[in-house]
């Protein structure tokens, strides 16, 4: 009689268990099994977790739809801004003092307000969210169960942050044209020293300068992946992130330290103006752009590394 309650509870922990594989491989997007003999069929690791299922995930959170808003609200905030400026400049002319002679040109100064802050905390957010936040809610451990591998796991969650990143960076940009021309007209893009460029060509260099930034910024993901990857705690990752390049900030205003500003991940932060002028200047933008991605690679390193040895107790 022991023996038929004891198979009996066997098979209802077996049943129990089953359902709660389906119910995950469910959410990750992997075929569920036909039957209950354990392994799924047609089961592929490499087909757990994809991309558009954990799109759609960060897509539906509130924080992902307040900063791509925020993004898109910055230029209008900024035209009702400019609305009230009394137009003195005191003799001097700056790319601020030029923001409302054309749409281009409201563009660029919209990317200098944002480029060493904001953006920063944007992609901080989104790269510093990936396993901190699982980690947070107890369900980093489930996701590696399903089994979805780590490295794919840490890569799905590394493509979804940058397609939010790059859509942040796309978002700026494309409202304030829209604004601009409604505004200020589709004029040419004048620089402070005294140089014109046509709306055409406004508009490629402005795709230069956005490809330059999300290149530059490089360094910011990798540097949030990593703290993502050795906290538990979301917050601890983004605000660590943004603290240290508030630190770089402050170290490359300090003539003292020589070269070593140079090397420094934020020192070149700005170089995309060389963008604006002709011919456009490459020297500040290529070793920016070099020095970015150096310091990601490492960081990304890092993150990888520790994340396949880590405990996982979250």
């Amino acid at each position: 009689m022991s023996q038929v309650h004891d198979r009996s509870g066997r098979e209802r922990f077996r049943e129990h268990s089953t359902e709660v594989a389906v119910t995950a491989m469910e959410t990750v997007g992997a075929k569920v099994p036909t039957s209950t003999s354990g392994a799924p069929a047609g089961f592929r690791s490499d087909h757990t977790l994809p991309v558009a299922v954990e799109l759609r995930r960060q897509l539906r959170r509130r924080r992902t739809q307040l900063a791509l808003v925020l993004m898109a609200l910055l230029p209008i905030i900024l035209v009702v801004a400019f609305a009230f400026d009394d137009g003195d400049t005191g003799g001097s002319v700056s790319l601020v003092d030029l923001a409302t002679t054309s749409a281009t040109n409201f563009a660029v100064v919209c990317l200098f307000f944002s480029a060493s802050f904001l953006l920063i905390v944007v992609i901080a957010l989104f790269f510093g969210d990936t396993i901190a936040s699982e980690a947070s809610w107890s369900s980093l451990r489930y996701l590696l169960a399903m089994p979805v591998p780590r490295i794919r796991l840490l890569r799905q969650k590394v493509i979804v942050a940058g397609l939010l990143s790059v859509a942040a960076l796309l978002v700026l940009p494309v409202v304030a044209v829209v604004v601009g021309l409604i505004a200020y007209g589709g004029g040419p893009l004048a620089t402070p020293v005294g140089e014109q460029l046509s709306f055409g060509t406004a508009l490629l260099r402005l795709a230069l300068i956005l490809a330059f930034i999300a290149v530059q910024l490089a360094w910011v993901a990798g540097l949030a992946l990593m703290l993502s990857v050795l906290t538990d705690a979301p917050l601890g990752a983004v605000g660590g992130a943004v603290l240290l390049s508030i630190l770089s900030q402050i170290l490359n205003q300090i003539e003292a330290l020589g070269v070593i500003r140079d090397w420094l991940p934020t020192h070149y932060s700005f170089a995309w103006t060389g963008a604006l002028v002709n011919p456009i200047r490459w020297d500040d933008m290529i070793r920016g752009g070099f020095i970015s991605l150096l310091y990601a690679v490492v960081f990304a390193t890092i993150a990888v590394v520790r994340f396949r040895r880590k405990d996982i107790t979250s």
